[in-house]
């Protein structure tokens, strides 16, 4: 059997499987293609697990890392939520914990927490509010300016939104694997290469990286960018699976990874088969329990009130 024939195979057991278990698939941008292509919805972490809270679904089967899935259950206390690779993780997440952060606020007892989405359910329920890469911005200059802020964990989100609001935060010294491995001269590099190109970032890269671009986004701001510019080139610089959608809703454009080195290893360890596989054994679930769900939902509800 060819690798597409396989493809097609198992994507139909996954969409009679799915019936079967009254489950939502979801995928993240930075997902496998052929995982993206059997989702019922595609797109960037907190808005799936959204997304999937208001389905009638009995299951979410998340394809993405554990803190997003983590945010289905939080959401979605009933239902089951099942994570393909129970190994696929954050490691920007695992750079804080409840522990370090609970020591961390008593040193800062006056200040206001506010952590990224790419964290866990007990960091989520240790902070006063949560924020994504497209709404940070927005978050930060909402809180009262006579009040210290701690961000966590990654501090090139937190250098670009400092530079974006003039607020002083106390900034977490995490950051992402991935994004962080673009360099400037990776940047330069690509612009030589495609003097015509617009290049779009994610905030989670390096300052200087972020100074270099065009438009700094969200991977879902990125494909929105792309869909309504009129330019025809551009460089991107996040993780790869951002491509296949960029090619799906713009086919006439033309995208040029900044770098190869952006691939997350741990968002590649969701395969068709894992799907599959977990559809059929509803397994690995991923459960939050209640005191730390309650918490932590707070955290998520209080920036969605913004």
């Amino acid at each position: 059997m060819s690798g597409q024939e396989l493809v097609r195979e198992l994507s139909k057991e996954i969409g009679k499987l799915k019936k079967e278990r009254n489950a939502v698939i979801l995928s993240h941008l930075y997902q496998r293609p052929e995982v993206q292509d059997v989702a019922d919805f595609v797109g960037d972490s907190l808005g799936l697990a959204r997304q999937a809270a208001g389905t009638a679904a009995e299951v979410i089967v998340f394809c993405g890392v554990h803190f997003m899935a983590e945010s289905a259950a939080i959401l979605s206390p009933d239902k089951i939520v099942v994570l393909p690779d129970e190994h696929a993780g954050c490691p920007m997440a695992d750079m804080v914990n409840e522990v370090e952060l609970a020591r961390k606020k008593r040193e800062m007892p006056d200040a206001t927490v506010v952590c990224y989405v790419n964290t866990s359910a007990e960091v989520k329920a240790e902070s006063d509010i949560a924020c994504t890469s497209a709404n940070a911005v927005k978050v930060i200059s909402s809180l009262p300016e006579d009040k210290p802020i701690l961000f966590v964990p990654d501090k090139n989100l937190g250098s670009y939104i400092a530079s974006k609001t003039g607020r002083e935060m106390a900034v977490w010294d995490g950051f992402c694997n991935t994004h962080d491995r673009l360099t400037a001269d990776d940047l330069m590099k690509a612009k030589a290469a495609h003097p015509s190109a617009m290049v779009m970032v994610h905030p989670e890269c390096r300052p200087e990286v972020v100074g270099m671009a065009d438009v700094v986004a969200s991977t879902t701001g990125m494909i929105r960018f792309a869909r309504e510019n009129s330019a025809r080139e551009f460089i991107v610089g996040t993780e790869m699976g951002i491509l296949h959608p960029l090619h799906k809703q713009c086919p006439d454009k033309h995208f040029y990874m900044a770098s190869e080195k952006l691939v997350c290893p741990n968002m590649k360890k969701t395969t068709l088969e894992k799907v599959r596989r977990a559809l059929a054994d509803l397994e690995p679930r991923v459960d939050v329990s209640r005191e730390i769900r309650e918490r932590a939902v707070r955290c998520l509800d209080r920036m969605l009130e913004i």
